[in-house]
């Protein structure tokens, strides 16, 4: 399918900061309270939010971290390459897709306070995920990473790490 296509069926818009396209398309109507989430949370949150997401060859999904769990579905489309870096300073690449005989995953999860940035593979025209977050997804929990500092505590992954922030 033709990407402008799906955009506009999908009502697709760009995503500040991180990158690719969106859509939400689930909010929990259920809000918890803060005195019963951890305290790294500031105000309430819905239970859990769920968006469409695509990727493209010109855009990426930039090195950030939430303060949530997020879940990664695959819809459809080509690869994606997944950088985790975790805070014991150890690192891994997940690739998102369907061919499970190639080592491919159709879900992805990444656990909070993890550092995540995903691309499609080289050649790639589009990939079309789902992302899950729970407690749902706030802006205010998302923390962008720098390159920098992020080179510096993960060396091992510094050409990803440069691929995937602005």
């Amino acid at each position: 399918m033709d990407r402008q296509k799906l955009k506009a069926l999908m009502d697709l818009h760009p995503l500040p900061a991180e990158g690719g396209y969106y859509v939400e398309t689930y909010r929990s109507p259920e809000l918890l309270k803060p005195e019963c989430l951890p305290g790294r949370y500031r105000g309430p949150r819905n239970a859990s939010t769920a968006i469409y997401y695509l990727l493209e060859p010109d855009t990426f999904s930039s090195m950030h971290r939430l303060l949530s769990d997020e879940i990664f579905h695959f819809y459809s489309g080509d690869p994606v390459e997944m950088l985790q870096l975790w805070p014991d300073g150890s690192g891994k690449l997940a690739l998102i897709g369907a061919d499970l005989e190639k080592g491919m995953l159709p879900q992805v999860v990444v656990p909070r306070g993890v550092w995540q940035g995903a691309r499609l593979v080289p050649g790639g025209e589009f990939a079309l995920l789902g992302c899950t977050v729970s407690p749902g997804f706030e802006f205010a929990d998302c923390e962008a990473g720098s390159r920098h500092l992020l080179s510096q505590a993960y060396p091992a992954f510094t050409e990803f790490i440069t691929a995937l922030t602005r």
